[in-house]
């Protein structure tokens, strides 16, 4: 029986103990808090901590939402005690201190200190004392406990008989829990201010008043302004004189020439100011009608893909040639005597950079641009996009530090307007502007169809000359049927002295022999990834 009984006590004393440790366990630490608020608004903290298992740690509440606009920010600093990484303290010691700025309000009369003395333990607190000095006499306290937006009051709060000195005590305070503690003192006791950062919106970066909305005004007409000054200074084409922008005569002494002896792909370049795919093509019919080469249009089945023959010319004045068009002859050939269309597409590639480079610096050499048209572009589209860079960053910038956004969107604005605009910043000189006005009259002629007073035994070699213009002026198939309704003896002929059909084939199928030959080379060119429009 006695043995019994021995059994029964240590079982008691066994479960005594299993349920007296999570006690222990969940009692947590003791803080003792004092904090005195300086002359500065300044408040210096001093906890003694005790009761702490294992790694202690605490993570400050270091901002805030104060406004619609601002949020308000408690700076720590001057930690001992501990190490602070960020808004989290790790405690190193048995007391802890540390400043805090920005906890003072100044509000009506009272001037109101409001700090979390006790908050983001990574233990519970089983009891907190708080005890508070400031700069005056205490005019009214509060304090409150549980969660941060917690309007629940603290075990206590009382103030001293001399009105110095307010304490508050708290219990059991869980983690992610806070004791918030709020003193208030005559106006001007600590001369404490709160710290407020703007928050950012996008609203608020980009609000439009009178403010933000004349200096929006006021930049975009100074940049466009400018921009619009600058094409007029520099991009528009020079005047000429009213006797020199007359229609040229397309016959003189009974021969057709061209208009001062422009060649097509010059005309081409001159009217939009850009050596591109059609130039090329046109340059390459009017090398076969002057005779440099001979195009062979080769015999194919109903579905093949048409293709074409480039055959060099025996004997022809090479040396003659332009250099864009020299350019342009080499590229051709290459060494070959013969060339289907078909095989161009790749053989183009490492040679037409340099026929888009001749045939620019031939449009300066020929007195009608000052400089290089796709220089000038490059230069002023290039500056538009850095104009837009810059405004992008400078939007950002504004956005985020200040409310005018808005300001930044003007640079982005002017930018793009310069980046576009630089594709009509090639100015023509008057020689060229003359020229041009020329060309106008020359191309009017040429949708005319007018045969004029040319002899008939001429007529197929001189519309020949035309027809490369033609396709600069996008009306090869109507001039191809002007040269294909004349011939040198009244009979329709089976070929030209410089295009070649298959057989079966005669002249009234020109007109559309020609359409596919100039948008086949126009596509084999544009296959060509070196050869760009800017």
């Amino acid at each position: 029986m006695k043995g019994f009984r021995l059994t029964l006590a240590a079982l008691a004393a066994t479960a005594l103990t299993l349920t007296a440790a999570p006690a222990v366990a969940a009692a947590g630490i003791t803080d003792e808090v004092t904090m005195t608020l300086g002359k500065n608004g300044t408040l210096h903290v001093v906890e003694k901590i005790s009761g702490a298992s294992g790694q202690l740690k605490r993570t400050f509440i270091t901002r805030t939402r104060y406004d619609d606009n601002n949020d308000r920010v408690y700076q720590i600093s001057n930690v001992k005690g501990g190490t602070l990484a960020g808004d989290v303290l790790t405690v190193t010691g048995q007391t802890v201190e540390y400043d805090v700025k920005g906890a003072v309000t100044t509000s009506g009369g009272v001037e109101e200190l409001r700090w979390f003395a006790v908050n983001g333990w990574n233990q519970p607190v089983a009891k907190a004392t708080v005890k508070v000095e400031g700069p005056g006499q205490v005019q009214n306290l509060s304090c409150f406990a549980g969660e941060l937006t917690s309007a629940i009051g603290c075990t206590s709060a009382s103030m001293d008989h001399s009105a110095t000195q307010a304490d508050f005590e708290q219990a059991n305070i869980g983690p992610g829990q806070a004791l918030t503690v709020v003193v208030g003192y005559p106006k001007g006791s600590s001369g404490g201010t709160p710290i407020l950062e703007k928050r950012f919106s996008l609203a608020a970066a980009f609000t439009l008043d009178l403010v933000t909305g004349g200096a929006l005004a006021g930049l975009l007409v100074l940049l466009l302004g400018g921009i619009v000054l600058l094409y007029w200074t520099r991009g528009r084409d020079a005047r000429v004189a009213g006797h020199e922008s007359g229609a040229v005569d397309p016959v003189q002494n009974g021969h057709f020439t061209p208009p001062d002896g422009v060649r097509p792909g010059q005309i081409g370049t001159l009217v939009d100011e850009q050596a591109d795919v059609v130039d090329v093509t046109a340059t390459i019919v009017d090398l076969a009608v002057r005779g440099y080469l001979r195009i062979d249009e080769q015999p194919r089945q109903t579905y093949d893909a048409p293709d074409w023959m480039l055959v060099r010319q025996p004997n022809a004045p090479v040396n003659a040639l332009l250099p864009y068009e020299n350019a342009l002859y080499n590229a051709i050939f290459d060494g070959r005597d013969a060339v289907l269309l078909s095989q161009l597409s790749g053989s183009f590639a490492s040679h037409l950079g340099k026929v888009r480079d001749a045939l620019y610096a031939d449009v300066v050499r020929q007195g009608w641009f000052a400089r290089r048209p796709d220089t000038e572009r490059t230069r002023w589209t290039t500056i538009g996009v850095i104009l837009i860079g810059v405004g992008l960053l400078a939007t950002v910038a504004l956005a985020w530090f200040t409310t005018y956004g808005l300001l930044g969107l003007a640079l982005v604005i002017a930018g793009g307007a310069l980046a576009v605009g630089g594709q009509y910043m090639p100015a023509k000189t008057a020689k060229g502007s003359a020229a041009l006005a020329h060309t106008m009259g020359f191309r009017q002629y040429l949708f005319s169809g007018e045969l004029g007073e040319v002899p008939e035994q001429h007529r197929v070699e001189l519309f020949s000359r035309y027809l490369p213009y033609a396709v600069i002026f996008d009306g090869v198939e109507h001039w191809a049927r002007v040269v294909a309704s004349v011939t040198g003896n009244g009979h329709q002929a089976d070929n030209l002295y410089w295009y070649h059909g298959p057989a079966e084939w005669d002249l009234s199928k020109f007109a559309g022999s020609m359409r596919t030959f100039t948008t086949t080379t126009s596509g084999a060119i544009s296959a060509s990834r070196q050869f760009r429009t800017l």
